[in-house]
């Protein structure tokens, strides 16, 4: 039976050598790479890079983040060896849409999606049972012109009290302020039921439709102060015609949010996303990374 894979991820100012450190640091302590995606931007000088190894020699996990400093240091690296079976605590926010929150429930309780959901936050009760009957807390925090900076305040103790590593806005409907978009600068995705950058703001299905366009989709973002405008993780699209309605749109489009929505946190779970000035690097999965033993 083949060792627990690790991953670490890499990102540093290009430069020649990198490669051959970090795969020499994981031979010398006894690790077998396994998978391995790497990715130099010409434009903006970073490197990138995510290994899954196993460990067949006598370092640990501990011995080696211990070790790697001196080679993280020589490249100027931002650096992580990540346990797969931690799965990344994930607060899940939504409003009165619960096509996401359901489809990101359910893969969650069948082993498929990579992280450990910590609650679910609402500024409605509308999806209370849902979440209660899932056996996870249920956090009301109404949001009104006057409370709209308490709230955030709440929502950055539960944060803390939580420790989520990520916040998944699973349509929630309320532009988040300037202030808690740089304190979690990284560690919000947000789906926007559009293809960016066509169609921001409100009712995007109606002005696509309007339009007469041929193809909608949706789009996973990281959240940024600037709306819509954050990087962008995923997407995806579905073909519709003259003959369909508005209505029409909005019911395709829904299919089609909940699937770049779990494909997007899938991806940063798995340590797979990375940010890159404006825009995002994304490596492929890794075999085996959506598997799971509940799916039946």
């Amino acid at each position: 039976m083949r060792a627990k894979t690790h991953v670490l991820t890499v990102q540093c100012e290009s430069r020649a050598g990198i490669v051959a450190a970090v795969a020499g640091y994981l031979a010398e302590n006894g690790c077998n790479i396994v998978d391995a995606a790497q990715f130099d931007d010409i434009e903006t000088g970073r490197f990138f890079a995510r290994i899954a190894f196993v460990i067949e020699g006598k370092a640990g996990p501990d011995d080696l983040r211990a070790g790697f400093p001196p080679v993280a240091e020589r490249f100027g690296m931002t650096w992580g060896i990540h346990d797969p079976d931690e799965r990344m605590k994930t607060l899940i926010m939504v409003s009165n849409f619960g096509h996401c929150l359901n489809d990101l429930l359910y893969r969650w309780r069948i082993g498929a999606l990579p992280v450990e959901i910590v609650g679910v936050v609402s500024n409605h009760m509308t999806y209370q049972k849902v979440v209660v009957n899932h056996d996870l807390p249920f956090h009301h925090i109404r949001v009104t012109p006057q409370s709209k900076a308490e709230a955030e305040a709440r929502l950055l103790e539960l944060v803390a009290e939580t420790g989520a590593e990520l916040v998944v806005l699973a349509r929630y409907m309320q532009v988040l302020s300037d202030g808690l978009c740089q304190a979690m600068s990284g560690r919000i995705i947000n789906i926007h039921h559009s293809f960016l950058p066509s169609f921001k703001g409100a009712n995007p299905y109606k002005q696509a439709f309007e339009r007469g366009v041929k193809l909608i989709g949706a789009t996973a973002h990281y959240v940024t102060a600037d709306l819509d405008e954050g990087p962008i993780i995923e997407q995806d699209t579905v073909r519709v015609t003259h003959a369909q309605s508005a209505s029409d749109y909005v019911s395709l489009g829904r299919d089609v949010e909940a699937q770049v929505l779990a494909r997007a946190v899938h991806a940063h779970a798995q340590r797979r996303a990375f940010l890159n000035d404006g825009k995002t690097v994304v490596f492929p999965a890794s075999p085996g990374a959506y598997a799971s033993d509940k799916m039946g």
